[in-house]
Formats: C-alpha cells, structure tokens, sequence
C-alpha cells in the first residue's frame, strides 16, 4: 500500500513539474506579444520610461490605433495579406490533394522515387530559388503585382506530404467503393477525399497563412509599389516612414497585424490538431 501511496505521489509531483516548465515556457513565448499589445495601449512618456511598467497608468489606447489607421495604408496591407494568403492556400489545396492522392492511393511504377523525390524538395529553402526567380519574372514582366507573391508558392512540397500522410490513414475500401460506383479518380479526390481531409487541410492551411502573412523576405525582393505590400512589409514602411520613434502607433500597427492570426488559429485549433494528429506529425 505503501509503495502505491508512493508512486502515486512520484507520478503527481513528475505531472505537476511538467505543467510548471510548460507554462514558463508558454509565459516565455507570450511575452513578446503581451509587451506590444500593452505598449500599444500607452502614451509616448509611459513607453520610453526608465521605469517598467505592465499596466499602463494612463491608457492612451484610441489615440495610437487611430495613428496607426490614419497614418498609414494599414487596412490596404491586410487587404493584400488576405488576398495574396487565401489565394496561395486555395492554389496549394488544389494541388497538393490530387497529387497527395497520387501518391497515396494510386499504384505506378515509381511511386516511391517521387515521392522520395517530394520529401526531398522539403530540404530545399526558397530562398536559395530566390535569384532565378526574380530574373524570371522580370523577364516575364510580373514583378510588382500579385502574381509575382503568388506563383512561387502555389506547389506546397510541405503540403503534399502532409496530405499524402493522411490519405494513407484513409482505407482502401473507401476509395475501391467509389470506383464500384463509377466516380473518376478526380472525382473521388474531391468528393470523398476532401470531406475526410477537412482536419488535415486546416493543418494546412494554418502552416501557409502564418508563413505568407508574415513573410518579409519575397515581398521585399518582389515588390517596389507600397500598393501591393503585405502585413510584414507594410509594417516596417510604416515604422520607417510615419511611425519613426513613436512606439504607441508602431506597436498598435503590429497588434492589429497580428490579431487576424490569432482569431484563425483560436477558430482552427481543434481541427488544426486532429490534422497534425491523424497525419502523424508527431
């Protein structure tokens, strides 16, 4: 009885340290956003005090939101971030499932080398495509537009894989049903592997607008006119031409850029975690 007792304790006291280091780390990770968005909620004398402070003693909160909405073009920015982001993940989802499905379902001679191929692709960075891109679309005459965010982004080499691991979660017997039934092989990738992948493409879709929204390192190569800046871009012209030393509407600018992110993921977060789960992303 004893030893139980024991044990009990040890597993209590092992489950309780980890629940601790997980919330210094999670008060870790916050930080950074909790400082901007109470920055963003004080005057210019409270932000650059000697004296720190987490609550602000004045809130000067509808003076720095409204210089960050009247100063800079900040609505156009989001309205290019969600433009260019839901048009790279609708792109993205209509490639990747039949090519995930492809690998997944279909037999053919060599499956296993593109697919090893794929996974490969993964390891390559898009930044090292970054110079021969930028000379083929300038000889294509499409930098400075949307298309010029888009196009590099539209195959998901990431997004195959993710794909692919859940469409080998999918029985067989599903896919051999709905050809007893007639439907084509696109027809059965979109209607009756999409419905079972909704968790899996919301995964994926989380990965791709947080990584498009805020991508700096393309939109600054690509991009010269202010009318086509994203989020990340738009924030910086607006810290180096209007904002300068004034934190309060440079961090107010920052909040708002980051909220649309934060309300997605809150709104996705179980699917977003059945899709990782179920496509073993462990």
């Amino acid at each position: 009885m004893s030893r139980s007792i024991a044990l009990r304790r040890r597993a209590l006291l092992g489950s309780a340290l980890r629940h601790v280091a997980l919330l210094l780390i999670a008060a870790f990770a916050l930080l950074p956003f909790v400082w901007m968005v109470v920055t963003s909620l004080k005057p210019p004398g409270e932000i650059l005090s000697s004296v720190i402070t987490w609550w602000p003693k004045r809130f000067y909160a509808v003076e720095n939101y409204t210089a960050a909405l009247s100063t800079a073009p900040l609505a156009r920015y989001l309205l290019n971030g969600v433009i260019v982001t839901a048009a790279i993940f609708f792109l993205q989802v209509l490639i990747a499932l039949p090519a995930a499905y492809a690998l997944a379902k279909l037999r053919f001679k060599g499956r296993e080398a593109v697919f090893t191929l794929v996974f490969f692709c993964i390891l390559i960075p898009y930044h090292a495509l970054a110079v021969p891109l930028f000379v083929m679309f300038h000889y294509m005459g499409i930098l400075n537009s949307y298309a010029a965010l888009i196009l590099p982004f539209t195959i998901s080499v990431f997004g195959i894989f993710l794909m692919r691991q859940f469409f080998m979660t999918v029985p067989d017997d599903l896919v051999d049903a709905a050809r007893m039934d007639g439907i084509s092989e696109f027809g059965i990738v979109w209607r009756v592997m999409l419905p079972t992948a909704i968790p899996a493409v919301t995964a994926l879709g989380i990965f791709s607008v947080v990584a498009h929204w805020n991508d700096y390192f393309w939109p600054l190569i690509a991009l010269v006119d202010d009318a086509y800046f994203t989020p990340s871009l738009g924030v910086v012209a607006f810290r180096n031409q209007e904002a300068g030393s004034n934190y309060g509407p440079l961090m107010a600018a920052a909040t708002l850029i980051v909220l649309p992110l934060i309300t997605a993921f809150l709104l996705a977060q179980r699917r977003f975690i059945e899709g990782i789960t179920l496509s073993g992303m462990k």
